[in-house]
C-alpha cells in the first residue's frame, strides 16, 4: 500500500496538504501518515520538566490531529496514522521516510505569501537525494474545489 505522508503543524497551508493527501489516498487506495514533530528546542531539560513538556506537546498534537482525522474518516473515508517524533522537523521527516518503506509520496503545504520561508522545504531542496520518494507541494491558497478536481 502506498502511503501519503503529510507534516502536521500550525500553519494555514497544512490544511490543504492534509486535504490533498487524504483525497489522493482515498482515490488511489492508499493511506495517510500524519507526521508531527516536537522541535527539540521546545523541550527544556532538567528536574522532570522535559517529560511534562513532552506530554503537553503530545496532547496538543493529538488534539490537532483528531480534527483532521475526523474529517478524513468522515469525508474521504481514510483512517490516518499519527507518528510523533522529536527533533529537527526536516531531519525527522527524512528519518520517517527512510524507516517506513510504504511511504510513497511526501505532501507539503506552501504558504501563499511570497515572503514566507519554509525551512523544511529549503532543507529538502538542498539535499534532494536524501528524500527517496516524490515530493508534492500544495499551494495553501488553492480552493477546496480545485483540490477535489485534481485529486
Amino acid at each position: 500500500m502506498r502511503k501519503f505522508m503529510v507534516l502536521l503543524d500550525d500553519s494555514r497551508e497544512c490544511l490543504n496538504a492534509m486535504r490533498f493527501a487524504a483525497m489522493r489516498a482515498a482515490n488511489t487506495g492508499g493511506a495517510v501518515v500524519v507526521l508531527a514533530v516536537i522541535p527539540a528546542e521546545d523541550i527544556q531539560h532538567g528536574f522532570g520538566v522535559a517529560e511534562v513538556m513532552r506530554a503537553e506537546a503530545r496532547e496538543r498534537i493529538e488534539a490537532h490531529f483528531e480534527v483532521f482525522a475526523k474529517w478524513m474518516r468522515d469525508r474521504p473515508k481514510v483512517e490516518p496514522e499519527l507518528v510523533i517524533r522529536e527533533g529537527d522537523p526536516a531531519d525527522e521527516l527524512l528519518a520517517q521516510v527512510a524507516e517506513d518503506s510504504e511511504i510513497g509520496i511526501v505532501v507539503l503545504g506552501l504558504a501563499s505569501d511570497k515572503g514566507g520561508q519554509n525551512p523544511i522545504l529549503s532543507r529538502l531542496l538542498r539535499d534532494v537525494s536524501a528524500l527517496h520518494c516524490p515530493l508534492t507541494l500544495v499551494p495553501g491558497d488553492m480552493s477546496k474545489e480545485r483540490l477535489e478536481a485534481i485529486t
